[in-house]
């Protein structure tokens, strides 16, 4: 059996004795060092998310200014488009009154030759209808 005597005692003093310098010389300082580490750490990781927001608002706001420009490019592409479609249809239209200016100049100079045939060909005819008359009766019409 186990018998308490004084060395018990003095083992047991000896442990607290131990107990005391260990905390004091090792168990303190390593877990000094372990809070700052960590506390070190923390800073890390904190700023770590900072520069992951500065950089995510950074990207957002860079997505936006090219959405931005996309957008002004293609409003610009279709106004662009719209005053190329206007000026040709503003060619086409002049176009078309020039021809038809040039149409109605051709009718009008038809009309007048035509007209001016209509009388050579009726003074003619009646020559030609005479002459065919008087052959045919054998005597002169006039």
């Amino acid at each position: 059996m186990i018998d308490i005597n004084s060395t018990f005692w003095i083992q047991l003093v000896n442990f607290v004795v131990l107990m005391f310098v260990l905390n004091v010389i090792l168990y303190k300082p390593i877990l000094s060092v372990m809070e700052k580490r960590k506390q070190h750490l923390q800073g890390l990781d904190d700023e770590v998310k900072s520069l992951e927001e500065t950089v995510d608002r950074k990207v957002a706001d860079y997505e936006e200014k090219l959405r931005q420009a996309r957008l002004d490019a293609m409003n610009e592409r279709n106004e662009i488009q719209r005053m190329a479609s206007d000026e040709g249809k503003a060619v086409t239209d002049e176009a078309r009154q020039e021809i038809a200016k040039l149409v109605e100049g051709f009718k009008k100079k038809m009309n007048k030759e035509m007209a001016d045939v209509r009388k050579v060909l009726k003074s003619q005819a009646e020559k030609i209808s005479v002459e065919i008359s008087e052959k045919v009766l054998g005597r002169s019409i006039q």
